[in-house]
């Protein structure tokens, strides 16, 4: 009797075996700590996809421990990874349309980044992420503003003779036609550089500004609100073979998954601008608001500088540049 017990023990342990043998392991890669709302938007799908019991399951290897951040798109598109959260515009090299989503002025809020995430002019991105065997399971946009070591910054007279460093080419060239002189470098870097007076004004996300203490520096903080400069756009990527390879549940499964984890990441992304602006008021910053006619102003710079260099770089850059600034 008990020798046939530990046989249909060992049976059953061999079948569990099997199967977890059987479930298919993906790769995410990222470059945040699992504080993070990008960590966050990647484990609500790992965990809708484990909850779905579809013999699937994400690996998270987060904090830059499988990939440097800018070289994470390449192994996507060669299907050497599965999942990525980034910056798009980390893959501008390869695609230099992707520069796109990293252009001042081309979002005004959180609200109209959604509408931007769901128009024509995402599909056109879309089909290029295809043309790399690439697809975008969860879109989502971050937002940033402008601090000021010294002074408040809201339209471009603001920043003329200003040391600045920006997020972004398309931002350093429009900031520099607006008289400021350009200095490069990390937003981790900003902090110091603001200290010993290299910087005296900045322009990164607002999860930025809070993470790296950049209100222990500055006089004064224009954080993203009804309308905002910066928006970066900061989508989950998959492999679309390793997408397509997949059984009807589990596709279902990882699609379920990124609905729920696109919702929380809006909803986060807005709260972190909210969350922004109580940390640099407790720490005595004044707080400027940026008004239409500030951004209309930094918009009708852009269009003279960043806007006409991705024009002349990007073949049909001018086609994308008029879907995105359709979308009301």
């Amino acid at each position: 009797m008990k020798s046939k017990f530990f046989a249909t023990a060992a049976a059953v342990a061999l079948m569990g075996l099997s199967s977890a043998a059987l479930a298919t392991e993906l790769r995410l890669s990222h470059q945040w700590s699992n504080k993070d709302v990008r960590h966050q938007v990647a484990q609500i799908v790992a965990d809708e996809v484990a909850a779905a019991d579809v013999d699937l399951e994400i690996k998270i290897f987060g904090s830059k421990s499988l990939f440097k951040p800018r070289e994470q798109y390449r192994p996507l598109s060669r299907g050497q990874l599965d999942m990525t959260v980034l910056p798009l515009s980390y893959a501008g090299g390869q695609q230099p349309a992707f520069n796109l989503t990293l252009m001042p002025g081309l979002v005004k809020n959180h609200d109209h980044a959604a509408r931007l995430s769901a128009s024509p002019f995402m599909e056109a991105l879309e089909a290029k992420l295809a043309d790399d065997d690439v697809m975008v399971l969860v879109h989502g946009y971050l937002a940033g503003g402008f601090v000021g070591k010294d002074k408040c910054i809201t339209g471009p007279s603001d920043i003329e003779g200003m040391q600045t460093r920006a997020a972004g080419k398309a931002f350093e060239q429009m900031l520099a036609g607006a008289g400021a002189s350009i200095t490069s470098m990390a937003s981790s870097e900003i902090y110091n550089a603001m200290q010993t007076g290299i910087l005296n004004a900045a322009n990164t996300s607002s999860s930025s500004f809070v993470s790296y203490r950049i209100y222990e520096q500055v006089a004064c903080y224009t954080p993203a609100g009804d309308v905002a400069l910066w928006f970066m756009y900061q989508p989950l990527l998959m492999n679309k073979s390793t997408f397509d390879g997949l059984n009807e549940a589990q596709q279902a499964a990882l699609l379920a998954g990124a609905e729920k984890a696109e919702a929380f990441y809006l909803a986060e992304a807005k709260k972190q601008d909210a969350a922004s602006v109580d940390v640099f008021k407790a720490a005595g910053v004044e707080i400027a608001e940026m008004s239409t006619e500030d951004f209309e102003a930094w918009r009708a710079l852009a269009q003279e500088t960043s806007y006409k260099a991705f024009v002349d770089e990007v073949p049909d850059g001018q086609a994308l540049l008029d879907m995105a600034l359709s979308v009301e």
